[in-house]
């Protein structure tokens, strides 16, 4: 049984966003929120969340399943590129530059071991 979570438009780059997923990809659900919750990067705190929905999700998903939360591993954790915002940032001589501030989308899906 498979259950996914998604968190849309999330503020940081996909680029940040894979580095902290390669770490928990393949583990137990215990294993990922643990890794992620003393990770120093505020890119954890985003993808701990979604985590933590998927691993919800699959416990209320089926009732009569019974799912356990020790029983859940990570299957795949995918990054992509969101919209970005532009903004305009003023430099020096009356000279201006394009600021990208851009977003994410996670998903994270769990399956039982």
């Amino acid at each position: 049984m498979e259950a996914r979570a998604t968190a849309r438009g999330v503020r940081g780059s996909a680029q940040k966003f894979r580095q902290v997923s390669a770490l928990i990809r393949g583990k137990s659900v215990q294993d990922a929120l643990n890794i992620l919750q003393f990770l120093p990067k505020a890119t954890a705190r985003p993808l701990e969340k979604t985590v933590r929905s998927a691993a919800a999700n699959a416990i209320n998903k089926d009732e009569a399943a019974h799912v356990d939360v020790e029983d859940l591993r990570i299957k795949t954790v995918y990054i992509d590129g969101g919209p970005m915002m532009k903004r305009i940032y003023y430099g020096p001589r009356g000279m201006a530059g394009r600021m990208k501030k851009r977003t994410s989308h996670i998903t994270v899906v769990v399956t039982e071991a």
